[in-house]
């Protein structure tokens, strides 16, 4: 029987853990984490991303902070907003969200943000120490972090003698789940679409992890009976069966036929997405443990 993981109910137990992790800081060294939100332009899907963020944050008892900026704002005034953030003592995690409008430069200013406060995890930094093995002084990307939280809970921390493919080379997914995956010791094949035989190299994965972005690639005939299917796209896709001009979410992989051949498989809605937020507030606790000098939780 496969097992479907119900990302939000993990997403869940992610957040309880954060919540009890901020109670006890707060009472331990009277410190609050604080979480700064920058948003620049008005796209609604950016919107409604950061209002999410923002609310959960209040939540976990965060101080939270969202700076909304105008659609015209420059690229000077976005820069001097992060360094005052940077400079603000009370804030441990500052997320500037992308993409932003158009002529906004983002790299410059993602790489400004401190290490220590880059709660997404995009700084070069806290990519070279996850690319270095460095897991406890970095800050690690919310997505494969929460895919990572996935994989432990089927296989166990020691992923040893088991073969991992993970489909997509992204900076912002692929590389660093790679660099998860082969720090738990599993042996690591990063597929992309100049791979020979992409079907063959998936069929040697016990952990097959999707992220490329086109809908419903990855068949049941690309998939090992029992393997671990982790799927993080999200594309859109008409769906007349729903009514004229209706749309619906799937994922990389065909849920339908796949699910009947993994083992264990992530949904799309519902799996890896909710996972992404949980982790972003793990990753704020972390930092304020560590400005605190004390040692942060495992998540």
């Amino acid at each position: 029987m496969t097992t479907v993981i119900d990302g939000k109910q993990v997403a869940a137990s992610v957040i309880e853990a954060v919540k009890s992790a901020t109670q006890a800081l707060e009472a331990d060294a009277g410190v609050r984490p604080g979480l700064a939100v920058v948003i620049v332009g008005n796209d609604p899907a950016s919107h409604a991303y950061v209002s999410s963020k923002s609310k959960m944050a209040k939540e976990c008892g965060f101080q939270s902070v969202q700076h909304t900026l105008p659609e015209d704002t420059s690229q000077d005034d976005l820069a001097a907003l992060v360094a005052k953030l940077n400079a603000d003592a009370s804030i441990h995690g500052i997320l500037v969200q992308l993409p932003l409008p158009k002529p906004l430069n983002s790299e410059p200013i993602i790489q400004s943000i401190l290490p220590e406060k880059d709660v997404d995890g995009l700084h070069v930094v806290n990519a070279g120490k996850l690319a270095t093995g460095d897991l406890e002084g970095g800050l690690v990307s919310c997505t494969p972090a929460g895919a990572m939280v996935f994989v432990r809970q089927t296989h166990g921390e020691d992923l040893s003698g088991l073969n991992a493919v993970v489909i997509g080379r992204s900076n912002l997914f692929g590389k660093p789940m790679a660099a998860l995956l082969l720090a738990a010791n599993a042996t690591v094949t990063t597929a992309h679409s100049r791979t020979k035989d992409l079907p063959a190299v998936c069929r040697n994965a016990d952990i097959l992890v999707a992220a490329v972005g086109r809908p419903e690639m990855v068949k049941a005939d690309w998939v090992k009976a029992g393997a671990t299917v982790i799927d993080v796209g999200i594309n859109r896709v008409s769906a007349p069966e729903k009514g004229e001009g209706k749309s619906k979410l799937v994922g990389d992989v065909a849920f339908g036929e796949v699910e009947k051949v993994a083992g264990v498989i992530t949904p799309v809605p519902g799996g890896v997405g909710p996972m992404t937020i949980a982790m972003l507030m793990a990753n704020t606790v972390i930092a304020a443990y560590r400005k605190a000098g004390r040692k942060p939780p495992r998540f």
